[in-house]
């Protein structure tokens, strides 16, 4: 009798169960997207996506503007949520990060090689070992100061690099930014004037990127059916420019990483990130295994990836803000003058005393952000969001253009106005430029400290202005540029020194620290550089072939 009890109270209770989850999945089926336009059947959205050139951050702020906060669409099946709204954000990406911490595995990244990247891995435990990877050699703000000297003596290189020749500004940041990372993470000393091949490489590797992680931007990934289709069958391609790319990036993770291991060999190394990891893996006389070596290779060629990017285009973001702001300039000079004088440079340790000018900087990443849609995030499960439901697959898109626009946060934001993050006002600063929760940058600290040292050390010695024509300033429009990572497109200005004085405060670096000469030497006698050009020259897809 107690038996045939149990088994009854058991049944009720696997009925109440199923009960309980069928209900639960029927209510939540009946929940609806968020707001979006109205699709085709079968193709849903195909319609609404944004034309071939134009900025993802504009095209999609018109879908808040009619349908709220959070909206979508779905195209072909594959749904991507908006949010425009800073609290829904944090919300989301921030306290549910465990649902939304991971990335789309997009068929195109991943055939043109740049789903071995950190910043678009999913998240899993390959993930969290690059991380923890990075984490121990940069991740905290005290760590970051061991690479202070290279930050120091690339950005000093920047100012004589402006001032020898002041028409190439972009270049030259380009440089820096790269000169910094290359050398922080490989040991190796980029060309001081002449273009570097190793960094034309990895610039090219970066404008790719660019193009790669804008979602649903190639067809196959948006009918994976067709990567099935024979090469010779219109629309495949992409296959061969995957290919191609695939090849650029692999040469820009192996030609650097083989640098630093014959320079270790040769015992003329410089310590770096990648120097470091190597020799702690082989520490005892033990040999690296695949899996390590390839985690050191690629998390290095992210952190240049992500380091050059946001500062280049922090930097170049800092120069518009000059040229169009005249008056802000001024005022940074005078805190500059006032608290450092002009017979030296500001410091590292200066930025605590010079709050205006760090709100400089913090414009510089507000004001042109540079991932303005953020980084794709994937919802890892079904969620119920303020009344609506967010698929598991769905891309959540983070509107970071918003975020940092957001009149409810950042009063008259298209001014630039370093004095908003100053008290009383106390406007946050713009940390969400690198990322959240789980996905947060972990270069962020190394990125910050260069962009300090840049941005004040060149309002100390140099005027910025609009460029001058005929006697009269020459206006322009500020133009962003095409794919999920942005800056400011070139455009006309002028740069000269404050003073004669201040020129000899840019020349004596060449005294007080003299150029070591470059590493390209020792990567053209590489068999792995010379097969990559070799591979270019003949116009093959991969030169590991």
């Amino acid at each position: 009798m107690l038996n045939f009890a149990i088994a009854q109270g058991i049944i009720v209770l696997i009925g109440i169960l199923v009960y309980s989850l069928f209900f639960h999945k029927k209510r939540e089926v009946l929940l609806p997207l968020p707001p979006g336009p109205k699709g085709l059947p079968i193709l849903g959205n195909i319609r609404d996506v944004p034309a071939p050139g134009q900025p993802e951050f504009e095209y999609w702020l018109t879908l808040k503007e009619k349908y709220g906060l959070i909206s979508s669409v779905t195209v072909l099946g594959h749904t991507q949520i908006f949010i425009h709204d800073q609290e829904a954000i944090t919300e989301l990406l921030e306290k549910s990060s465990l649902k939304t911490a991971s990335r789309p595995q997009m068929n195109f990244l991943n055939l043109s090689g740049y789903g071995r990247w950190l910043s678009v891995m999913p998240y899993n435990s390959q993930h969290r070992f690059f991380r923890k990877m990075i984490h121990q050699q940069l991740g905290t703000k005290l760590l970051s100061t061991q690479y202070i000297d290279i930050q120091d003596v690339e950005s000093k290189r920047f100012l004589l690099r402006a001032l020898m020749d002041p028409t190439h500004l972009f270049r030259h940041a380009q440089t820096e930014g790269a000169s910094i990372i290359l050398k922080l993470t490989y040991g190796y000393s980029s060309e001081l004037y002449k273009p570097d091949p190793l960094v034309e490489l990895i610039q090219e590797v970066l404008r790719n990127a660019s193009l790669v992680v804008v979602p649903f931007s190639w067809a196959v990934d948006l009918l994976p059916v067709i990567s099935y289709l024979p090469e010779w069958f219109p629309g495949t391609g992409y296959r061969r420019i995957a290919r191609k790319w695939r090849a650029l990036l692999d040469a820009s993770a192996d030609i650097p990483y083989d640098f630093t291991k014959e320079q270790m060999r040769q015992g003329s190394y410089q310590s770096s990130y990648t120097s470091k990891l190597i020799s702690f893996f082989k520490r005892d006389g033990r040999e690296i295994d695949e899996k390590t070596v390839e985690a050191i290779k690629w998390t290095a060629s992210i952190m240049f990836a992500a380091g050059a990017e946001t500062t280049v285009s922090t930097i170049v973001s800092f120069f518009l803000g000059m040229v169009l702001n005249p008056d802000v300039q001024q005022k940074a000079q005078e805190e500059i003058d006032r608290v450092i004088g002009s017979d030296r440079l500001p410091e590292a340790s200066d930025e605590e005393n010079l709050p205006f000018v760090r709100g400089v900087v913090m414009e510089a990443l507000r004001t042109f952000p540079v991932a303005p849609m953020g980084f794709v995030h994937e919802a890892a499960e079904d969620i119920v969001f303020r009344g609506y439901r967010i698929p598991k697959g769905a891309y959540i898109r983070p509107c970071m253009w918003w975020y940092f626009h957001d009149p409810k946060t950042y009063a008259d934001p298209s001014r630039y106005d370093p004095g908003r993050y100053l008290a009383p006002r106390s406007e946050p600063e713009p940390m969400e430029a690198f990322g959240y929760g789980r996905r947060v940058c972990p270069g962020r600290f190394v990125a910050q400290g260069t962009l300090f040292l840049t941005i004040s050390r060149t309002l100390a010695v140099f005027t910025m202005s609009k460029a001058v024509q005929n006697g009269k300033p020459v206006d322009f429009e500020p133009k962003h540029a095409e794919g999920g990572l942005d800056h400011p497109q070139e455009f006309p200005y002028s740069i000269v020194p404050r003073s004669e004085k201040h020129a000899e405060l840019i020349r004596r670096v060449e005294v007080d620290r003299p150029w070591e000469g470059s590493s390209v030497g020792a990567i053209q006698g590489n068999a792995l550089f010379d097969k990559y050009k070799a591979s270019c020259d003949a116009g093959i897809d991969n030169y590991r072939a």
